[in-house]
């Protein structure tokens, strides 16, 4: 019965919903930074560079084999290195929006973390011996 204790304490815990959420919520930013880069950034970058789309961009490897009749018998090899293009601009962009959110949340823990500033300490009262010495100071200035 312990083991299934155990299982169950781990299984509710606070940790493990919060990491559910988070994969969740990942999942979705995933789509969101991917329509980013192919529906947003990529267009321009594709006008900027000539109009080109980089998930075309492949190697040829082996060539595609038909019959006689034109149907394909052996599908062609390919190298898609737009593809790996296309993924590395997903990666730096999804990269470079967790660290600026990561970021942020820092700043605003950090502000929360500030101590309220305290007050300047009072300088400590002077003691009796203090004050009579102070008296006799005085009054020897006094005589002199």
């Amino acid at each position: 019965m312990k083991f299934l204790d155990e299982f169950k304490s781990f299984a509710v815990k606070g940790n493990m919903i919060d990491m559910a959420v988070g994969i969740i919520i990942g999942g979705a930013f995933g789509k969101i930074v991917s329509s980013l880069v192919n529906d947003v950034i990529m267009p321009p970058l594709g006008v900027l560079i000539g109009g080109v789309n980089f998930t075309g961009f492949k190697l040829t490897i082996k060539e595609a084999v038909a019959d006689a009749a034109g149907t394909v018998t052996s599908q062609a090899v390919t190298l898609n290195y737009g593809q790996f293009i296309q993924n590395l601009f997903d990666f730096i962009i999804i990269a470079f929006a967790v660290f600026m959110m990561i970021k942020a949340m820092n700043r605003m823990r950090a502000k929360q973390e500030q101590p309220a500033p305290t007050p300047p300490p009072v300088p400590p009262q002077p003691t009796n011996e203090e004050k009579l010495l102070a008296e006799i100071r005085d009054l020897l200035k006094a005589r002199n």
